[in-house]
């Protein structure tokens, strides 16, 4: 199963993924709320996620069926192997930009490198 998610897709299961379990009628006046979608367009996404099997509508009660963190790890490997050619030293080079990060940062960064490392 492909884990790609469009933009508006994506924010509609971080709803979900936030509130879940959700009634389908608390999930139209989220989607209202924080994404301005009327009813229908929340219904209609909502069918489109449950399809692909991201989420699912048992008696008007919605749950993912994907973690949020899957479709992250997944987004983040497709871009750093689409568009960094499969490093993640360029990407990051890239990301950082010249930006300055913390020293807090810093030290998780490199905790996280430490875990990783083979």
């Amino acid at each position: 199963m492909e884990l790609r998610l469009c933009e508006s897709d994506f924010r509609f299961m971080c709803v979900v993924w936030e509130n879940e379990p959700v009634s389908s009628h608390d999930l139209v006046l989220k989607c209202n709320e924080q994404l301005g979608w009327k009813k229908s367009t929340t219904y209609t996404v909502l069918k489109k996620m449950s399809e692909k099997g991201f989420a699912k509508n048992e008696g008007s009660v919605i749950t993912s069926l994907v973690a949020k963190k899957d479709v992250q790890e997944y987004e983040s490997n497709r871009v750093v192997n689409t568009s960094f050619d499969g490093s993640l030293p360029s990407f990051l080079a890239s990301f950082f930009g010249g930006k300055k990060i913390s020293e807090d940062e810093a030290q998780e960064l490199k905790r996280l490198i430490d875990n990783y490392r083979e």
